[in-house]
C-alpha cells in the first residue's frame, strides 16, 4: 500500500476521516495508535503549517508528505525502541520535534527531551508540548556540545535519537556522550547508512560505543532507502567529548 497515496485527502474533510487516516497509515508498519493519539498528530499537523507559513520549520509541508516523511518515519523508530516503560529519551537536533515529539505520543511512558540550536523551532516544540498536554516532554534550546557538558544531562538517557543532523563520524560524537552505559543510540539514516557506519566505527569506538546493526526501513510507495543505524553504549564517553562547538562537523573523529 502507497502512504502518500494514502494520505490524500479530499479538500473538504473532517477530523475523524483525518484520525482514521494516520491510524491506518500506522498500520501498514505495524504500528498501533488510538484515536486520540491520531486526533494528537491532527494537531501537530495544524500546529506544523500554521507555523511554518511564519517561521519556515521545514520543507516538507503537503498533507501527505508531513504525514509520511515526518510522522509514520518517527514512528518507524518504535521498532527497535526498549518495550520497557518509562525509559529516558533525547532526541538531538530535533527541529520541528522529529521524531522525539512523535515518539512521545505514540509511547506516553517515554520521558522525552528534545533539543535544538535553532530557537524558533524549540519555540514550536514547547507550543506543541503545551497544547498537547505531553506530561513528561521538554524542549530546549541548546547546542548539543554545550547541553553535553552539564553532568546531569551526561551519561544519562537510555535512548538517544538523531534524524538528518549530520553524517555519522560527526553525529556520533554529539549523541553517545548522552547515553548511559547500557544505553542504546539510534541515528535514523538514508541510503549511505552502511557506507557512513562503515566510516565511524573508530570513532564509535572512541566515544564508548559498539555498532549493532544497520536495520533497513521500508515506507511503502516510498523509493528512496532508509536505515536506523543502532549503536550500544559499551563504556562512558572520555570527558573531553564532544569537543567545542563546530569541532565534530569541521574535524570529524577518525
Amino acid at each position: 500500500m502507497d502512504l502518500m497515496g494514502l494520505s490524500r485527502s479530499p479538500p473538504t474533510i473532517n477530523p475523524h476521516m483525518q484520525t482514521q487516516t494516520i491510524v491506518a497509515a500506522a498500520a501498514i508498519i505495524g504500528v498501533t495508535l488510538t484515536e486520540t493519539q491520531a486526533s494528537q498528530l491532527v494537531v501537530y499537523a495544524d500546529l506544523l503549517n500554521e507555523w511554518n507559513a511564519r517561521f519556515n520549520l521545514t520543507a516538507i509541508t503537503e498533507e501527505q508528505a508531513v504525514l509520511a516523511l515526518h510522522f509514520i518515519d518517527s514512528l518507524t523508530l518504535l521498532r527497535v525502541l526498549p518495550a520497557r516503560s518509562g525509559i529516558t529519551l533525547l532526541d538531538v537536533g530535533t527541529g520541528a520535534g522529529f521524531p522525539g515529539l512523535v515518539l512521545k505520543i505514540a509511547r506516553p511512558d517515554l520521558f522525552v527531551t528534545v533539543i535544538d540550536s535553532t530557537a524558533k523551532k524549540i519555540t514550536f516544540c514547547q507550543e506543541v508540548i503545551r497544547r498537547l498536554r505531553l506530561s513528561g516532554a521538554r524542549a530546549l534550546h541548546v547546542r548539543s556540545e554545550e547541553f553535553a557538558q552539564r553532568k546531569i544531562e551526561r551519561d544519562h538517557y537510555d535512548v538517544v535519537v538523531a534524524r538528518a543532523v549530520a553524517m555519522l563520524p560527526t553525529l556520533v560524537e554529539y549523541m553517545l556522550p548522552f547515553v548511559s552505559v547500557g544505553g542504546l543510540c539510534i541515528a535514523m539514516k538514508g541510503g549511505s547508512a552502511e557506507e557512513e557506519a562503515r566510516t565511524a566505527v573508530n570513532a564509535i569506538g572512541q566515544l564508548g560505543g559498539a555498532l549493532r546493526t544497520v536495520e533497513s526501513v521500508e515506507l511503502p510507495g516510498l523509493p528512496d532507502k532508509r536505515a536506523l543505524v543502532l549503536i550500544d553504549k559499551v563504556s562512558r564517553t572520555q570527558s573531553r567529548y564532544p569537543r567545542p562547538a563546530g569541532a565534530p562537523r569541521n574535524s570529524p573523529l577518525q
